[in-house]
């Protein structure tokens, strides 16, 4: 059973997770991801889904926020 293991968001790192009781919490080494530091998930699969929704937030956000320059 992992203990601890990396975790990626379009290939890149973005922090770890350890394996705690209730699950596993994640430590974030990236600033895009610090909202979910210290938060303990159930499964790795719940990192997952997590890590992914922020990373297509924050890509929406980038799309949106190049757009608005091309303008004017």
């Amino acid at each position: 059973m992992l203990e601890r293991f990396v975790v990626e968001a379009n290939r890149r790192v973005v922090g770890i997770a350890v394996r705690v009781a209730g699950g596993f919490r994640f430590f974030s080494s990236d600033p895009d991801y610090a909202g979910l530091e210290a938060q303990t998930f159930p499964r790795v699969r719940a990192i997952t889904r997590r890590i992914a929704a922020v990373a297509r937030a924050l890509a929406e956000r980038k799309r949106l926020g190049g757009r608005r320059k091309g303008r004017g």
